[in-house]
């Protein structure tokens, strides 16, 4: 990618256009959404939509099948949390998170988990919060507030827009150094708030368009110091269920953008520099396509798992099998137990409820991870494997 210090003087302004500095540097000054001249729907971006469509409309069809799709999102999202946290430098794995939600200690644990549990909050607090407020500068700075809270970047002040020059590049990299230099702070409020006037302002634009137009529009103004490209990937899902695409907040391009980084920032400053808004817009929209397609298998498999190991409880357990049940609808919730958790679920004794834990883990449902003898964790590791599409993070 060309340094925007060194961008050339002759790039189309239809994103935006660079801003010489005092110190010496320039700052990109992002233009109004929607892009003019507008957005070519055609030829491949034509393409790619109607794919987008389809495999969004099959992924909400998916999710209605589950017996509760409740449950299914608690999982999903921590599952993007993860993806969406390793992106930033998070070393955190999904037993990571459900390890501490379940006040679950162990020496190996990574210290950023907290981090990846700040991100489900927000994604959570945001999804509720869409019910009475819709998706705004206010609320994006409350997100961002439980996003940073207690955690690395709370420092930078959270919920708070940026009052001076941050700057994207290779770790360590000057200002002056930088792949790309956003507005400068005193820009923001206003870019910020010509975005709010897009995202609320009746278009022809499809939805899917728009989504991406808005992710690459707030990621090149980066109002925050820090979790700008947290609170970005939010908005995507965000945008999707208030707009009603999708019912369930399922889709999360975390995985695409991760397994596609450099294209992923190729493309967003291909349209600063040069204004290319259908490159970005064909390659957002094979995320898109990609990504559902890989839920519903993912839905899929969770089904299947599901009613495996319904049909081997009932025929494995005999007498024990109505707890049996119980234990494994509590797993799709919280996939590690304890014997004290199971007995707690099962209302039983703590030796039946160890009994219980010990048949299942016979007959391949649970396994222990502790290796102890007292204090011991077991997973339901078919469970995550089937989340995470093969094999487990340990």
């Amino acid at each position: 990618m060309t340094p925007a210090k060194n961008a050339p003087a002759t790039a189309s302004r239809r994103a935006g256009h660079y801003v010489a500095q005092p110190q010496d540097y320039r700052a990109f000054i992002p233009s109004p959404l929607p892009p003019e001249p507008p957005v070519r729907l055609e030829g491949k971006i034509q393409a790619r939509l109607s794919q987008a469509d389809l495999a969004l409309g099959r992924l909400d069809g998916s999710i209605q099948t589950l017996p509760d799709p409740d449950l299914f999102v608690l999982m999903y999202v921590r599952k993007e949390a993860v993806l969406s946290s390793q992106i930033e430098g998070t070393q955190s794995s999904l037993q990571d998170v459900l390890a501490a939600e379940a006040s679950i200690r162990s020496p190996k644990q990574p210290r950023d988990v907290g981090e990846v549990i700040n991100y489900v909050t927000a994604m959570n607090y945001g999804l509720d919060r869409l019910e009475t407020l819709p998706i705004s500068v206010r609320l994006i700075r409350e997100i961002h507030t439980r996003l940073l809270h207690g955690v690395r970047g709370s420092q930078t002040q959270p919920g708070e827009l940026r009052t001076r020059q941050n700057w994207i590049g290779p770790a360590g990299c000057t200002l002056n150094e930088a792949t790309f230099v956003p507005p400068p702070h005193h820009e923001v409020p206003n870019a910020l708030g010509a975005l709010e006037t897009f995202i609320h302002n009746p278009s022809e634009l499809p939805v899917l368009v728009q989504v991406g137009l808005i992710h690459a529009q707030f990621e090149t103004i980066h109002p925050f110091l820090d979790g700008n490209g947290r609170v970005g990937r939010l908005l995507i899902t965000f945008l999707l269920c208030q707009r009603g695409i999708l019912k369930q907040p399922v889709l999360y391009l975390s995985h695409f953008f991760r397994q596609h980084r450099s294209d992923y920032y190729d493309r967003l400053q291909a349209v600063r520099d040069g204004g290319d808004w259908e490159g970005w817009l064909a390659f957002f929209l094979r995320g898109v396509a990609e990504v559902s397609a890989v839920a519903v298998d993912t839905v899929r498999r969770v089904l299947t798992l599901r009613e495996e190991h319904r049909t081997l409880v009932t025929e494995q357990l005999g007498r024990a099998a109505a707890n049996g049940h119980r234990v494994l609808d509590y797993l799709y919730r919280r996939p590690l137990v304890s014997v004290a958790s199971v007995q707690a679920i099962t209302g039983t004794a703590y030796s039946s409820a160890n009994d219980l834990v010990a048949r299942l883990v016979r007959i391949g449902v649970l396994e222990e991870v502790t290796g102890n003898q007292r204090n011991r964790v077991f997973r339901y590791g078919h469970y995550l494997k089937a989340l995470e599409g093969g094999e487990i993070a340990e």
